[in-house]
């Protein structure tokens, strides 16, 4: 029987190390050496640092105001929980960056973005992109974790390990930025608004630093034969299916709440499986 989640475990925060797991990474890590597959994640580990510094700021800069108990200890786990996703993903960028990934350029590219959207929107606007993008993150999570051809995609186990962790965690903490966007008293149409900016953002800007990032790469144009096949690759994926963009689009249904979506079931499993007595990274926590 799976268990369920007590208010105490909604949040929990691991200190993890993927340093030595990373070592060997090759530079097309994805299944078969898929180099569209290996430019799309690395674009999006490239944005995962400094995004997720973003998210911890726009949740503490109203925590203050947050008077719900429970959900100041969520808080609590939630900028753990981000702050290490950052240092583990800065970790797995420096090694793609050795491969000549252009994740330090993408990098300063979003710190400085987000430190511009910072000066010139409000901090209630900043928390309702912050929600959206969770419900981003959480919508690929579910997906990793409910799909077993989504975690095939990944043929490197440290990368594969580590998306798998932060999955779990996206998951656990999926609601916590938009309680507090609620609790601090976000609307319904800036809320929706938000998240029409964030698919324009999310599909423009990974589109754009996926054609860079594949263009710097020699072997993009020395095999065109394995980059038209991970382009059709990337039409299956279960990343991009009808199932993923519809879960993606619950979040415009009126009164939406990330938690409409029951994955308590979801989350004790790999909890077990990943940190259980015998789970799979248990080698991997911190000391």
């Amino acid at each position: 029987m799976v268990a369920t989640l007590t208010p105490d475990e909604r949040v929990p925060m691991r200190p993890m190390e993927f340093d030595a797991s990373l070592d060997d990474l090759p530079k097309h890590f994805a299944r078969d050496g898929d180099i569209v597959g290996s430019h799309v994640l690395a674009v999006l580990s490239s944005v995962f640092p400094d995004g997720e510094d973003f998210f911890v700021r726009s949740v503490e800069r109203v925590r203050d105001r947050i008077t719900d108990p429970q959900l100041r200890v969520d808080v609590e786990g939630f900028v753990g929980q981000e702050s290490m996703h950052g240092k583990e993903h800065r970790v797995l960028n420096e090694r793609l960056a050795d491969h000549g990934y252009p994740t330090r350029a993408i990098g300063k590219y979003i710190l400085k973005t987000l430190e511009w959207r910072e000066r010139i929107q409000s901090e209630k606007f900043n928390l309702a992109v912050t929600a959206a993008l969770e419900h981003y993150t959480a919508t690929l999570a579910e997906t990793l974790l409910r799909n077993a051809e989504a975690r095939d995609e990944i043929d490197h186990d440290g990368v594969r390990y580590l998306l798998m962790w932060h999955a779990l965690e996206e998951a656990e903490h999926k609601a916590v930025a938009f309680d507090v966007y609620k609790a601090v008293g976000g609307t319904e149409r800036m809320r929706q608004a938000a998240m029409f900016v964030v698919h324009l953002n999310f599909i423009f800007e990974t589109g754009v630093w996926t054609i860079i990032s594949v263009a710097k790469d020699r072997d993009a144009r020395r095999h065109p034969l394995r980059m038209l096949r991970g382009l059709a690759r990337m039409r299956e994926s279960p990343f991009t299916s009808a199932r993923t963009v519809r879960q993606l689009f619950q979040y415009h249904q009126r009164n939406f709440h990330p938690n409409d979506r029951d994955t308590r079931a979801l989350i004790a499993e790999w909890r077990q499986e990943l940190f259980g007595s015998e789970g799979e990274l248990n080698e991997l926590i911190a000391s």
